[in-house]
Order: structure tokens, then C-alpha cells, then sequence
């Protein structure tokens, strides 16, 4: 017999997705360069040639089973040096190897990092809005996804909210700044604030309630915004990083864990992290890719697009009416649509080929969101679209 569970997810697909492909469809019929596709966070500027110039050294100067063999289970020795070399330098934390863990992207390190804090029951908080991957990510654990309600006038933490909901059950609590879908960054007084609620809770409830960071945009940041690194803020944090969007690398699914030194345990945690892959299957990402980003660490791709087409969508959007949190990084924009219900916004917004996606996926109905990682050009040309759809639907512009 099929498991129901998995047979079930097959009626509640990913909204995100589904508009994807109805925008290739689309675009087979009238050209895709004429489909102003927001839907998808896939990154659109090239690898850097330094990553692509190491790809080919190694390729022609190493050997085929050092690059194309199994790593070891926790990631190459020399890789997981860099990375810890490398936060060290850029962050002042005392990260060594014993504290990495190289994982398959940003979803790998978060699979290991839920399943080495909680036991199926246990409670994980996150705060709207939210990458909705989230929910079967911690809900396929055993463990149980909690969503706090957003501030929709900064999308910074609603700690009222967060405070009520904070029981003894949760064992971890999970945020993502810069954060997907609207871009906003938290402020060190929103990180100090949240690590003092979860010191103070910690030792109300006599056990460890861990912090669960997940950085994938942390390289996406815009001019004059502070992006404090959020392991500086409390202990028990557990880093999750992806390379996915800071060297344009999603395909190839490389990523990994850092534990703050400082946390309990922390190298019994990357040990058991080797344990977990076991289970789960998510080990021994590629030996050629790890050993590529161990030599490109603290480069990125071309980055400065992404704000580029931030500034033309805001200053557009505002310009039409939308009230809009404006983005301190990543690529995504996530204003409040014109009328309450967000499905029907976007749907409308079909008819004009714009493929916009509902922010009730993402927990926070009345919002939509915009992926601009796509060409400028496109950008600009989708703002005539904007402006039509507007005007005709609801009387602005």
C-alpha cells in the first residue's frame, strides 16, 4: 500500500511551481521573453569565471576518484577547514572543522538541523511570511511547524505574538533573514530582542530552545543595510547556508551546516549529523563541487542586478499605490495587493502576463510576492504591464 501522507501532498502542490509552469506554457505560445515571470526565485546572472576557471583546473589536474568519489560523511577534511577559516575571518566566531557540515544546499542543512533538535511531537516556530517549503521540511520530521503571525508594517518579529506561542513544547525556533519572500533583513535590535526571549524562555523551560538560522541570501544584501550575522547573537545558534544564490549554484545542490562554537555540544552535533545522513539519504554532497567552493568562499556572482530591478519594481509599485516593505536583500518584493484576497489579485494579473504569486502560501493572505531575479530589460518592459493592469482593475496609476 502507498503511504497516505505522500499520496495526499499530490493534491497540495507548490503554489510557486505551479505558476512556473504555467508561465513556461505561456510562454510557448507568445514567446517567452513576452511573460513577466515573478514566480520563480531561480538566479538569473551567471556563475563567476573564477568558480567556472577552478571547475576546469580541477577537472584537468586532479584525480578522477578525488573528484568524482565519495567524500567522507561529514564533507572533505579540507573543504570543511575553508569554511570554518572563512566564518572565522568574516565573523569573529572561533569556527573550526569540528563545528561544519557539508550538506546538499541549504534544504540538506536544515533536514540534518531539525532532525538533530527535535523528536517527533516537539515544536518548531517560525515567523510569517515563510518559505512554505518550511512546513513538510519540520512536518516530515515527526516535529510540528508553528507559524507566529507577520507585522505587516515592518516584517520584522511580532514578538507579542512570538512570546504567546513560545511553550515548553518548542524545541527550536527558525528564521530566515534576508528573508524569502520579502526581502527584509532583521535588525540586530530584532535579533538581540529575539535572543533574550530565548535565553529567558531556555531557562524557564530547563532546556535548550535552538535557534535555526537559514542563510541562503545572506550575500544579497542591498547598499546601506546592516546584515548582522546571527550567530553573533546567541549561542545556540545552527547556521544553514546555501551557495545556491551567492555564486548562482542551485543545480548544484551544495551547501552546509555551521554550529556556533559556542553551543552545547556543537561537535557531537556535526558528528550525529553524519548519523542523520544515514537515514535521510541527504550525504556526501559532489567531492568536485565542494572541493570548487572551498576555493571561491568569499567571492559571489554579479549580485548587483537583483537591486537594481528592486529599485525600478518599488519605486513603480509605490508609485501605483501598493504598499510595499521595501527589500534590504535577497530578490524577492512583497507588496500588499489591492484588494483582500491575494489568489484573485494574481489571477487577474494573469491576463496580463504577469505571474505573480499569492502571499497566503507563504503566510500572509492579502500579500503577493515578485521574484525579480530576471533581466533588467524585462523588468522595465513588465512595468507598462503593471500599469495597465492597474488602471483597468482597480482605478490607479
Amino acid at each position: 500500500m502507498l503511504v497516505q501522507k505522500y499520496k495526499d501532498m499530490l493534491s497540495g502542490k507548490s503554489v510557486i511551481r505551479q505558476l512556473s509552469e504555467f508561465a513556461t506554457a505561456r510562454g510557448k505560445e507568445i514567446g517567452y521573453e513576452n511573460v513577466f515571470d515573478y514566480s520563480l526565485g531561480n538566479p538569473s546572472v551567471p556563475v563567476p569565471q573564477t568558480f567556472t576557471n577552478e571547475m576546469m583546473k580541477l577537472l584537468t589536474t586532479r584525480e578522477s576518484s578525488v573528484l568524482h568519489g565519495y567524500s567522507p560523511s561529514l564533507g572533505i577534511t579540507s573543504v570543511r577547514e575553508a569554511v570554518a577559516a572563512s566564518l572565522e575571518r568574516r565573523f569573529g566566531l572561533p569556527y573550526r572543522r569540528e563545528h561544519i557540515f557539508m550538506a546538499s544546499g541549504a534544504a540538506g542543512a536544515l533536514a540534518h538541523a531539525f532532525r538533530l533538535v527535535t523528536e517527533p511531537g516537539d515544536e518548531v516556530l517560525c515567523f510569517a511570511p515563510f518559505f512554505p517549503e518550511y512546513r513538510p521540511y519540520v512536518d516530515l520530521t515527526g516535529a510540528v511547524l508553528k507559524v507566529v503571525p507577520p507585522d505587516t508594517e515592518s516584517f520584522q518579529i511580532n514578538f507579542e505574538a512570538f512570546e504567546a506561542m513560545l511553550s515548553q513544547k518548542v524545541m527550536a525556533v527558525l528564521i530566515n533573514t534576508p528573508n524569502n519572500p520579502s526581502g527584509v533583513v532583521y535588525s540586530r535590535e530584532t535579533l538581540a530582542r529575539l535572543a533574550d526571549v530565548l535565553k529567558r524562555k531556555s531557562a524557564e523551560y530547563g532546556h535548550t530552545i535552538y535557534l535555526i538560522s537559514d542563510e541562503p541570501y545572506r550575500e544579497i544584501v542591498f547598499e546601506g543595510v546592516d546584515a548582522p550575522c546571527v550567530s553573533q547573537f546567541y549561542d545556540n545558534t545552527i547556521m544553514c547556508y546555501s551557495f545556491s544564490k551567492s555564486l548562482s549554484l542551485p543545480g548544484e545542490r551544495i551547501g552546509y551546516v555551521a554550529v556556533n562554537p559556542a553551543c552545547e555540544d556543537a561537535e557531537d552535533m556535526v558528528n550525529m549529523c553524519g548519523q542523520i545522513s544515514r537515514g535521510i539519504g541527504h550525504n556526501c554532497p559532489p567531492s568536485l563541487i565542494q572541493l570548487a567552493v572551498a576555493e571561491t568562499l568569499e567571492l559571489t556572482a554579479d549580485l548587483k542586478v537583483y537591486e537594481t530591478n528592486m529599485k525600478l519594481l518599488y519605486e513603480k509599485l509605490v508609485k501605483l499605490g501598493f504598499t510595499c516593505v521595501k527589500p534590504g536583500g535577497t530578490f524577492y518584493i512583497f507588496p500588499r495587493a489591492l484588494e483582500e484576497d491575494a489568489k484573485a489579485f494574481c489571477d487577474k494579473a494573469l491576463k496580463y502576463d504577469l505571474v505573480l504569486v499569492p502571499g497566503d502560501t507563504f503566510g500572509a493572505p492579502g500579500f503577493f510576492r515578485m521574484a525579480y531575479c530576471i533581466e533588467t530589460e524585462k523588468v522595465e518592459r513588465s512595468l507598462a504591464a503593471l500599469e495597465r493592469f492597474v488602471e483597468e482593475n482597480y482605478s490607479r496609476g
